[in-house]
């Protein structure tokens, strides 16, 4: 049931709220600056197991992921003795985990062609 948004939607981050700027080894990963490349999402955010992210490309081309789930996610977080609860995070992506994430959850998408063109060829 996973669902794939495109770049030009309103990013899946922004509908809920989740924090969109972060500083992480002294550089600035901000979904207000940087270009969403794709997105995508699983379930419904009432599902324990619901989870959604959005892949982005900064100006100066680095990498990064925004992700949020609830609590059955690997974005879970400990609230208490035995209690996890839905989290969130910013991910910094090398040039290639940022690849292996867009064949995993947008293949089909021109992001290939635009971002990767020298590991993409006609068949």
């Amino acid at each position: 049931m996973e669902r794939i948004n495109q770049p030009g939607n309103r990013p899946l981050e922004k509908e809920r709220g989740i924090e969109m700027r972060k500083v992480i080894g002294g550089k600035v990963y901000n979904t207000d600056t940087a270009k969403q490349i794709a997105a995508a999402s699983y379930s419904h955010y009432g599902d324990s197991q619901y989870w959604c992210e959005g892949l982005y490309r900064t100006k100066k081309g680095n990498w990064f992921l925004v992700g949020e789930g609830r609590a059955m996610t690997q974005y879970s977080r400990a609230v208490g003795q035995n209690e996890t609860s839905g989290g969130s995070a910013i991910i910094p992506l090398t040039r290639g985990k940022a690849l292996a994430w867009l064949g995993a959850h947008a293949p089909a998408s021109e992001a290939y062609e635009e971002y990767f063109a020298n590991v993409v060829e006609d068949a």
